[in-house]
């Protein structure tokens, strides 16, 4: 029995549901941290573009300017396809793991034990109790008994 009033053998910190809840937190943070990437790159590629597309008298500057919103453009573009693939993912993940209802589930069977472990742990203490007071009982009977004189003598 844990005198701490916490069930023995590990708890909400340890087991599957733990590492799955680090993989899904863990995905989180990549999934946020693409997103930001690729916000960042298309806010940078629109920039650039916008600031580029003015018009020059010198053809060669115009060219160099049309060459370097082709890269932007192109840049622009992959960063969207990687946006809409990401939202691809994230429904897919939505659809496939519901990873709000699987914790919210772990939550409540955790919920569940440690009421159970408290139980537990009352029961097994009001069952000591019992057989303490028991024991005392029948060692006062034993004492104070006939039979106890005639076994030692």
């Amino acid at each position: 029995m844990n005198k701490a009033g916490t069930p023995s053998g590990g708890g909400a910190g340890s087991g599957p549901t733990a590492s799955a809840a680090a993989a899904a937190a863990q995905k989180q943070r990549a999934l946020l941290q693409r997103l930001d990437n690729d916000i960042s790159n298309i806010v940078d590629s629109f920039s650039v573009l916008v600031s580029v597309s003015r018009v020059n008298e010198p053809p060669v500057r115009n060219s160099q300017e049309a060459f370097l919103m082709e890269i932007r453009a192109s840049k622009l573009v992959q960063s969207a396809d990687s946006l809409l693939k990401l939202v691809s993912e994230l429904k897919q993940t939505a659809i496939f793991s519901g990873f709000a209802s699987l914790n919210e589930n772990v939550d409540h069977r955790i919920q569940a034990f440690d009421q159970e472990a408290e139980t537990s742990d009352k029961l097994l203490e009001r069952i000591g109790e019992e057989a303490a007071t028991s024991l005392k009982e029948l060692e006062s009977h034993y004492y104070s008994s006939v039979a106890r004189n005639f076994v030692h003598e």
